[in-house]
């Protein structure tokens, strides 16, 4: 390499960093770029081919799916991670991923600079830059859409699509559909473009991982999903018989078959960390099984009062996530707690999927807290029903005192 300085570019090959990174080069960096396999459907070795031929210096191109489902997805499982009661949190969950690779990067190939084609409005700013001043504290970041020298240059997405012809750029997208796209073994999201509008209907030809459910099959596919420790470990279809143990597998499978049966669709607007409103769009089917199967069995095996305090601190947990602070003290003492409160959420639950639709069908463990017979309606079961009247009456206690004094000063 020259001795111009070295940056590492958080490459995807799309518009935008396909253009940054020509742009790094025309600014006299040595550019670097990193791609990480993180479960997106992508054509690696044309990825490759351009970024060299736009004349990338290098490119690193890592597998991290192991990574990203067993560090980033099943933590999140085990959480029960939503942001605002419908986010699955699919690119949150990606960012700390892809900027640890990052920063093992920079630190081996020298670089002093990590670049990123992250918005100034967006929250992938905040979490790419986190993690790495987290996990590397000296690094220093380029984020050219906060450089005005950049945005007044480009300012919209049609400059750049003048700007890749004019240096042969080749790129996915078209002015006619210039909708952003972020995919991995999560999720799929989109916006931008048309989507701007939240009361745009997206087209049906923008969904990639689900069926719409007027072409989802005409029968359910059963399914039971075995956990330990709140982790997926074991997917059984009951039609085919065919189970699947390795995890990667596992969650790949399950993304096809409740893709099939399009589940796992959302279109929503979130509020952004800087304070924005923003439309999205997302594809969940995976995640979305796995959310309400392991609710549904934290239900049956976790204690009423640890619950509780465990919704909290996820709701908390999943905040932490979509702001960025995965590498933060706060998020290692809330992941540390909650993780302990999975240590009995084991077991197995029955799932139908059908048209759009999680059901749950039944579920079973040896760690359950459901006392049939201490619930049952047609035996005592050692609970005598003497007891409740007591029970009653002391919780009656301070709603008698504060209606009496609301009669009385009437």
């Amino acid at each position: 390499m020259s001795d111009n300085e070295r940056v590492i570019l958080a490459y995807s090959g799309g518009l935008d960093t396909s253009c940054i990174l020509v742009w790094l080069i025309e600014k006299g960096y040595d550019v670097i770029c990193y791609l990480a396999n993180i479960g997106q459907n992508e054509d690696f070795s044309s990825a490759e081919a351009k970024a060299l031929r736009l004349g990338a210096k290098k490119i690193i191109i890592e597998d991290l799916r192991d990574s990203f489902l067993n560090d980033y997805v099943w933590p999140s499982i085990r959480g029960g991670l939503i942001y605002e009661d419908r986010y699955l949190l699919g690119t949150s969950l990606a960012r700390p991923c892809i900027a640890s690779g990052l920063v093992r990067a920079a630190i081996r190939e020298n670089a002093k600079f990590i670049s990123h084609g992250a918005t100034g409005k967006g929250n992938d700013q905040v979490r790419f830059e986190l993690a790495c001043y987290s996990l590397h504290p000296t690094v220093k970041i380029i984020a050219p859409w906060r450089l005005p020298e950049f945005f007044e240059r480009f300012v919209g997405r049609q400059a750049l699509f003048e700007y890749a012809a004019a240096n042969d750029i080749p790129l996915p997208v078209t002015p006619k559909n210039p909708w952003s796209c972020d995919a991995n073994l999560m999720h799929i999201s989109y916006e931008s473009g048309i989507l701007e509008n939240p009361d745009q209907e997206a087209p049906e030809s923008l969904y990639q991982m689900t069926s719409s459910t007027e072409t989802a099959p005409s029968d359910p596919t059963i399914l039971e999903i075995t956990f330990d420790k709140g982790n997926p470990v074991s997917l059984m279809n009951i039609q085919t018989k065919e189970a699947i143990t390795e995890q990667l597998a596992l969650f790949v499978s399950l993304n096809e078959i409740a893709g099939r049966h399009g589940i796992g669709r959302i279109d929503i607007v979130e509020n952004r960390f800087l304070g924005l409103k923003s439309r999205g769009i997302y594809e969940t089917p995976a995640g979305t099984v796995l959310y309400h199967a392991h609710l549904d069995l934290e239900a049956l095996t976790m204690d009423r009062e640890v619950r509780k305090i465990k919704q909290q601190l996820q709701q908390k947990m999943a905040d932490l996530v979509y702001c960025g602070f995965w590498f933060s003290p706060e998020f290692d003492f809330i992941r540390q707690c909650v993780d302990i409160s999975q240590k009995c959420v084991n077991g197995t639950v029955r799932v139908s999927l059908f048209k759009g639709q999680v059901r749950i069908l039944g579920r079973r463990s040896q760690l359950s807290l459901y006392n049939q017979e201490l619930v049952s309606m047609d035996a005592h079961g050692g609970y005598d029903p003497v007891d409740a009247g007591g029970f009653i009456r002391a919780h009656a206690v301070r709603l008698k005192e504060y209606y009496r004094v609301q009669t009385e000063t009437e």
